[in-house]
């Protein structure tokens, strides 16, 4: 196949459609075009081991340098597509011109910015989501520091927990009733108040930002609950944003994110979308997966699919995160749960909670507890469900579900 292949976003799903396209025997031109200067990189590590300076800057590349040589993938960095005519089916990017068989877009999301009439202009006020994000919060990311924490999803608690064990005094602020209000129940939610609190984060639900204080740089926080407090840095993890612009300019169908169909093609049959920036077709509605093993997987079937496999995406749903000694592994997706039944202890620290709809097991939370991460995650794969009281019952072996 020697059809010409260009790609817009140069993370992880780019890259692993590049790759998968070459593995299949793609022998055409692959162009993989990125907006940022370094080499496509993973960026779990960004906000944990990377910002303490436990591993460098080359540790989190995808692939070395030579590798895009060795497997001819033109590689342009520092570079954002201005537009595209799907007439001619090209793409520009300043003067230059580059002509396709077929686009994949992969541009991922962008993160939720605090506005700038609240102060988050500010000098001292952070995002978490590349690797610029992290080398400008890594000098002032410091014991003693006053950290302020704006949203207690996992993104906000995960930077929390790499502060507080850093030696900054850390406050979380929540605007809805609970930490993890949109993503989990409320079982999981008072594991992870009661684990932060253990380690002296401070945490604050059903509290706003009204504004930040300083002049030229952020010195504090006023409080919805009336509280004026005193910080030093401040970090937004309020959530993202697809981006989805390029294809809105493109006249591409758009629902949150760059709608695609069950094999990743876009409303152009020759634009595909895959990663955090794609909805797709997922039971009775549409879902966008922001997660990583989601970015390898999709593109990995999409590339297949434009080799001529014609296999619909089924995504294997499970998402990770880490909070000081704790390993959450989630299975499946949770929407539309009914109940939360609590797996008994097998050590102190772990727990489980595993999610239904009617009688069918629908997700699984697990803290340290990877063996009743992997017997759900195969028992929803599978579409078989444990009898709930089987679940909650100290004297059921996993093994016999």
């Amino acid at each position: 196949m020697t059809e010409k292949v260009v790609i817009i976003g140069a993370g992880q799903a780019g890259l692993s459609a590049a790759t998968e396209l070459r593995k299949l025997g793609h022998n055409g031109p692959i162009t993989l075009i990125g907006d940022e200067a370094d080499h496509p990189y993973q960026r779990p590590p960004l906000s944990k081991k990377y910002l303490t300076g436990e591993i460098t800057r080359d540790r989190l590349y995808l692939r070395p340098a030579q590798f895009f040589d060795e497997q001819s993938i033109t590689l342009i960095r520092s570079q954002t597509v201005d537009r595209l005519d799907r007439a001619a089916q090209q793409v520009f990017v300043g003067e230059q011109k580059y002509e396709y068989d077929h686009l994949i877009l992969t541009t991922g999301a962008t993160p939720r910015y605090l506005p700038n009439d609240i102060g988050g202009a500010l000098e001292g006020v952070h995002v978490m989501r590349s690797l610029a994000d992290t080398d400008r919060l890594a000098p002032s990311f410091l014991p003693g520091k006053r950290l302020l924490v704006v949203g207690g999803g996992y993104i906000g608690l995960e930077v929390a927990a790499v502060a507080a064990l850093a030696g900054l005094k850390v406050t979380v602020i929540e605007m809805a009733d609970r930490i993890l209000q949109r993503v989990a129940a409320k079982e999981t939610s008072d594991y992870f108040r009661a684990l932060h609190t253990s380690h002296g984060v401070e945490i604050l639900e059903n509290t706003v930002l009204n504004r930040l204080i300083g002049d030229t740089a952020v010195t504090g926080a006023i409080l919805s609950n009336g509280l004026e407090r005193s910080f030093d840095l401040v970090i937004a993890g309020i959530g993202v944003s697809p981006n989805d612009q390029i294809a809105q300019m493109a006249g591409l169908a758009v629902d949150n994110g760059i709608a695609v169909d069950s094999y990743s093609q876009t409303s152009d049959p020759h634009i595909w979308s895959a990663g955090d920036c794609a909805s797709f077709p997922l039971g009775q509605g549409r879902v966008r997966l922001e997660s990583v093993p989601n970015a390898i997987d999709q593109a990995e079937n999409l590339a297949g699919n434009i080799m001529g496999a014609k296999q619909p995406y089924q995504p294997k749903i499970w998402f990770w995160s880490d909070q000081f000694d704790v390993k959450l592994q989630i299975a499946g997706t949770n929407a539309g749960y009914e109940t939360v039944v609590s797996r008994p202890a097998i050590k102190p620290g772990s727990a489980s909670f595993w999610y239904y709809r009617g009688d069918v097991l629908i997700a699984v939370d697990a803290m340290n507890d990877p063996r009743s991460y992997m017997v759900g995650k195969r028992m929803i794969e599978s579409g078989n469900s444990p009898a709930k009281c089987s679940v909650s019952d100290p004297n059921t072996d996993l093994k016999s579900f």
